[in-house]
């Protein structure tokens, strides 16, 4: 089977999604399963849908569409702020897009109305990340505006965090966006369908049995595919941390000095802090490398310490053991090392079907947007695995 491949087993990510659906729904928080990650794979999006996940959410309208052309009829939101360039295209495949500003607001309106359809918008809160959101103190000003756009429907408000500067969802935040959807609703008497209190980052602390108010939906992602929460890089309880798994393949396995000789410079990718003296080291280099993946995202339980990449070079000290050419080594993911995979077109995507965990190849189209199409896997003699 061709490397490097990702291995995505779809039952765990829909055991995954079922297991937080089930606890989630005991805080009554529902679950939006957020796709990104897979670059919209509808196979994946299908097993957060059969998990329980009431809705989809993607931050390309790329994505959403290629869903929409796999008839995943699901409702679906754009949980990036719309380009103007492309309100046409998000009325009329997203249900829902997240939105910070007026002016997108308008002209999802008018796109709205030359399509004949209605589209629901989403208010997002600047809580204190410091990524999208409208400042506390203009919310109300915003919704105003809002509600006065023909073939616009608000239907809610949402916040995110630690994404960008790593703040923590607390009490205090949690509680100040329930506070600014009471306030909402009170002033202009409606009632808001979505509070959206933000990503898998929010898992310790509904979790934690902190009063949750009015947040009634997460949007998760890394939760439901890697099975940890993105504060802290930890398992979360009861969830598989093996869904997807990156296998490479070794192309060189020498002993090597674990030292560079010569005058050093940069390297491709910048400075490079002196390697450790550790003398000869069983040194592996994988067909593996920062065009396919983000190499500080992995990790193996085999004894391979990661010492290095290049574009298309992993190197590894194998710790005292050689490994053949040829051998496979199994590798676990971060989020960022699995969306960085899932966008090469370079690394294969193999799925386990729900039905007898059936090998597929998932094959990427040469031109367009990459996205998954199911092949029935050609039997071939198995790699060696290391041991």
């Amino acid at each position: 089977m061709s490397t490097p491949r990702l291995e995505i087993d779809l039952g765990k990510i829909e055991q995954n999604t079922r297991t937080l659906v089930e606890r989630l729904a005991r805080r009554n928080i529902s679950v939006t399963g957020v796709t990104k990650a897979s670059l919209g794979s509808p196979e994946i999006a299908r097993a957060m849908l059969s998990g329980g996940a009431i809705a989809l959410g993607d931050s390309r309208i790329e994505n959403i569409e290629a869903m929409r052309r796999a008839k995943i009829s699901a409702p679906m939101t754009l949980i990036r702020c719309p380009m103007l360039s492309q309100v046409e295209r998000v009325v009329l495949n997203a249900d829902v897009s997240f939105n910070t500003e007026v002016e997108v607001i308008g002209a999802l309106s008018a796109a709205a109305q030359k399509a004949g359809t209605t589209h629901a918008v989403v208010l997002m809160v600047e809580l204190g990340d410091l990524r999208e959101g409208i400042m506390p103190c203009d919310i109300e000003s915003t919704v105003r505006e809002t509600l006065q756009f023909p073939n616009i429907e608000l239907r809610g408000i949402a916040t995110n965090l630690a994404c960008r500067s790593g703040v923590k969802p607390d009490a205090r935040n949690m509680a100040e966006l329930s506070a600014i959807a009471v306030s909402i609703e009170g002033i202009f008497g409606l009632t808001l369908a979505i509070v959206s209190g933000g990503n898998s980052a929010n898992i310790p602390w509904v979790l934690g049995g902190e009063e949750t108010g009015r947040i009634n939906d997460l949007r998760l992602g890394e939760a439901l595919l890697l099975g940890r929460e993105p504060l802290h890089r930890q398992a979360i309880d009861g969830l598989h941390t093996d869904a997807i798994t990156l296998v490479a393949e070794v192309i060189e396995s020498k002993v090597k000095p674990s030292q560079p000789w010569g005058e050093i410079g940069q390297s491709a990718f910048g400075p490079t802090p002196p390697a450790a003296g550790r003398g000869d080291t069983e040194q592996a280099i994988f067909a593996l490398g920062r065009q396919d993946t983000d190499p500080d995202g992995l990790s193996s339980g085999d004894g391979i310490e990661l010492l290095g990449a290049s574009s298309d070079h992993l190197i590894a000290d194998c710790g005292g053991r050689h490994l053949r050419v040829g051998t496979e080594i199994t590798f676990q993911l971060n989020y960022s090392a699995l969306m960085r995979a899932m966008t090469s077109p370079f690394v294969a995507k193999v799925t386990r079907d729900n039905c007898g965990d059936i090998p597929v190849v998932a094959k990427l189209p040469a031109e367009g947007n990459a996205h998954f199409s199911l092949e029935a896997s050609p039997s071939s003699p198995e790699p060696q695995r290391a041991s």
